[in-house]
């Protein structure tokens, strides 16, 4: 069994592969991890190129492409290790940055999944959009980070380098217990990509398991992926899934109310991006979004029974949601910055 296995995704990233995967082995072999690329039925160069390149690598061979989600799953299945590290192919790690990650873990067993501190690899003073130094969410399930708030990121002045509890971990580069993984179902391969690692955190805290950013790690990102920013299947993606994660993991007290307040927000949110001309096809995804979310609803009623039979933690105590509107804090308040949100 591997001590901790360090698994990159990979779908025709041949380019991200030759530039960002150096650092992963030249700065994770030495500290015991081992070294894995799952590829998603890839059409460009990738496998030759890590078979000539990289030989020290394990190749794992998917026959189709599985999407973010489900693609980890089936490649966790055939890795037996105490610790996997989901990593995003367009990450550079630095010296040791395993090691905080790994002393963390082994010093807190009540702890199911951490990150290191999230930088961009564009600029190395600033936070990476995607994890930054750990996740939350408000009352009505939108995401946020220490170091960004929406499009607001922070330069990293040191602020937050300590260790904090946090509800969810970036899957661009998350570290998390094996056991807790398929103890929880993995990630939801319905997704596909987009909001899974939130979920999957969401469910761990449920069940009374707890998270953390430990910023003695540092890593850089370069963010956006194969579905970049503003892309219309990407805010597709990201309404549907997190409608998605809030039917599952909301209590009974809570749903309704959130949905309600849901269902205007994100139909302001539409017609905003129509009016500021981001693009008739975002409009588009966010009408759809929601329509295939009442549709594909019913597919879920199981899994959120579960999920709400099971938990361990009362209603409203789970450290990382926030009992107010970061939209309001926001816009109306301005507050742009982590730190002054409980001004």
């Amino acid at each position: 069994m591997d001590k901790v296995a360090i698994v990159i995704l990979n779908w025709n990233g041949e380019k991200m592969l030759k530039e960002y995967l150096p650092s992963v082995l030249e700065y994770s072999l030495e500290d015991d991890g081992v070294v894995y690329v799952a590829d998603n039925a890839s059409t460009d160069g990738s496998i030759l190129m890590l078979r000539e390149h990289f030989p020290q690598v394990h190749i794992i061979q998917l026959e189709k492409n599985w999407g973010f989600a489900e693609g980890y799953n089936k490649a966790l299945e055939q890795i037996d290790a105490e610790l996997f590290v989901l990593l995003n192919s367009d990450v550079e790690v630095t010296h040791h940055w395993l090691i905080p990650l790994l002393e963390f873990m082994d010093n807190h067993s009540e702890v199911a999944f951490c990150q290191p501190k999230l930088l961009s690899e564009q600029d190395k003073n600033a936070f990476e959009y995607a994890g930054a130094a750990g996740g939350y969410l408000d009352k009505y399930g939108y995401p946020f980070c220490r170091g960004r708030i929406f499009d607001t990121v922070e330069d990293d002045n040191g602020q937050y380098d300590y260790p904090a509890e946090v509800l969810w971990a970036t899957g661009a580069c998350l570290m998390i217990r094996a056991v807790d993984y398929w103890k929880a179902g993995g990630l939801d391969g319905r997704f596909f990509a987009h909001n899974e690692e939130i979920d999957l955190c969401w469910r761990l805290r449920l069940a009374g398991r707890s998270g953390f950013c430990i910023p003695d790690s540092v890593v850089y990102h370069v963010g956006g992926g194969t579905l970049p920013k503003g892309n219309p299947v990407k805010t597709y993606l990201n309404f549907r899934n997190n409608l998605t994660m809030l039917y599952k993991n909301l209590s009974d007290q809570e749903l309704s109310h959130v949905m309600r307040v849901r269902f205007f927000l994100d139909y302001l949110a539409a017609f905003q991006m129509l009016v500021l001309g981001r693009s008739l096809g975002d409009f588009k995804a966010v009408v759809k979004a929601r329509r295939d979310f009442s549709k594909w609803k019913k597919d879920f009623t199981a899994d959120r029974r579960h999920i709400q039979e099971t938990r361990l933690v009362p209603v409203g105590c789970i450290n990382g949601i926030f009992d107010f509107s970061i939209l309001w804090k926001y816009y109306a308040k301005g507050k742009k910055i982590f730190s002054s949100l409980k001004k």
